[in-house]
């Protein structure tokens, strides 16, 4: 990971939560650009399985990511409660598909935490930290792995 990458937020930057098969996730506010609901997308042809197709916003047409997919879970519910977070990944708009959005996090001391060491390939091309909440824990996300055909290409 880029070096910039791996820092974590500081005290007070916020970050979006959001819930994916019953688990809860964060990113950071700054690379989300708005919040839509579910509609259905446009297939792509040859399309990884995670990429569920792409819709037009405003002019521009974007994929849609099913985050659960790309993260390895389940697939995210597709029906009224979904939402689509449109997030600047790359130098490009992407929308992630998310079962619902929880809440605005402001990080605060002793919040968040590098995420424990598993010994598996991969967690770090997602997992930036952890943050423990009185919920919980929450994973924070990395977003740059989403589209990594993208990222090669940038």
């Amino acid at each position: 990971m880029a070096g910039s990458e791996a820092a974590l937020p500081a005290a007070g930057a916020e970050l979006v939560t959001v819930a994916i098969c019953g688990q809860h996730f964060a990113v950071d506010i700054m690379a989300v650009r708005e919040i839509r609901g579910w509609t259905t997308s446009t297939p792509l042809p040859h399309a990884p399985s995670y990429v569920l197709g792409m819709i037009n916003l405003r002019g521009a047409v974007l994929p849609v990511v099913d985050l659960g997919l790309r993260l390895g879970l389940q697939a995210c519910a597709r029906d009224s409660s979904s939402v689509v977070i449109v997030a600047h990944i790359g130098g490009r708009l992407v929308g992630l598909l998310v079962d619902e959005v929880c809440d605005i996090l402001t990080v605060s001391e002793n919040m968040l935490q590098q995420a424990p060491d598993v010994g598996a390939e991969g967690v770090e091309d997602f997992v930036r930290g952890v943050l423990t909440t009185d919920d919980g824990i929450v994973t924070l996300l990395t977003l740059d792995g989403v589209l990594p055909a993208l990222e090669a290409a940038a």
